[in-house]
């Protein structure tokens, strides 16, 4: 069956995503540091593998391997004029594989520099990098677009209006928080309540969180504090990691299970989350037992 509209079938309830990743390019043989956006071009079944592995696992979207994919990130590997060579590809293997029962998420990621006066980047250039990075993948046939580890107020702005300049397709717009002194912040010092307010004022489908460093039950309140916040005003979205890292001769490992995991998403569900996935640490069995725990209980 084809897919109905993206805004309308978030509304209709529980919303699927796919987990990470990195760490599902590495356990397929890319080496850590190489460039994962460029995989799209230079190993393009292996991205396609990762794909069809969360679908074939039970989500509901994927999110295109774009994370890094704009101007600024992409020139630190040497990939700077690559942009709509990368982007063009990652949004062609995640169409091909979603087909149109499935659908294709946009991944925007973080500059990784600051605006001014902080950094060097202005927001213009700023803005019309992301909207080249969108015209592409708009072109490729995203459904939406997903903004995703974001940390500050006035670089998720910019980034929104890109998307917003471009088309008017769904944006779910998520900041990575961490938890300091008893409450939660991302790294710039923003709060739930602002980030909430900032996003929601900008006419975004869903504000959230993804990423952080936090244990499930941390995880788990995150969530509470941003369904408070958004006060039925606005969607709500949770990507979680599969809790905290741990350092294992020299590695990071997770040690929560598929099933511990499922158990605190199907919490975060309870208070009314339904656009959900996994970042880092999850896995295509992670999102597994998710469907099984929240799609065949007949929830969402």
């Amino acid at each position: 069956m084809s897919r109905i509209n993206l805004k309308d079938r978030i509304e209709q309830g529980l919303f699927l995503l796919d987990g990470a990743m990195g760490t599902q390019l590495i356990a397929r043989g890319v080496e850590p540091g190489k460039c994962n956006d460029f995989l799209n071009v230079e190993s393009p079944d292996v991205v396609s593998d990762v794909y069809k592995a969360y679908l074939d696992a039970g989500s509901d979207a994927i999110i295109t391997n774009t994370f890094g994919a704009n101007k600024f990130s992409l020139a630190r590997h040497g990939f700077g004029d690559k942009v709509d060579q990368i982007n063009a590809a990652a949004a062609k293997l995640a169409r091909d594989i979603a087909g149109e029962d499935k659908y294709v998420l946009g991944g925007l990621g973080p500059s990784g520099d600051f605006l001014q006066p902080l950094g060097n980047l202005k927001p213009d250039e700023l803005k019309q990098a992301f909207a080249e990075q969108v015209q592409t993948l708009l072109a490729g046939g995203v459904d939406g677009f997903i903004i995703e580890t974001m940390t500050a107020l006035d670089e998720i702005a910019v980034v929104i209006e890109a998307v917003k300049s471009v088309c008017d397709l769904p944006v779910l717009a998520s900041m990575s928080f961490d938890i300091a002194g008893g409450n939660f912040r991302t790294m710039m010092g923003v709060d739930v309540e602002s980030a909430v307010s900032k996003i929601a004022s900008l006419g975004v489908t869903a504000a959230g969180f993804n990423c952080g460093k936090m244990s499930l039950d941390e995880y788990v309140k995150l969530a509470e504090k941003f369904v408070s916040a958004a006060n039925r005003q606005i969607a709500v979205l949770a990507e979680p990691n599969a809790g905290l890292p741990e350092l294992v001769d020299g590695g990071v490992i997770y040690n929560v299970t598929p099933d511990d995991f499922a158990a605190a998403i199907e919490k975060i569900h309870s208070l009314g989350v339904n656009i959900i996935g996994g970042c880092c640490g999850t896995t295509p069995a992670y999102i597994e037992a998710l469907a099984k725990r929240l799609k065949s209980g007949g929830k969402g």
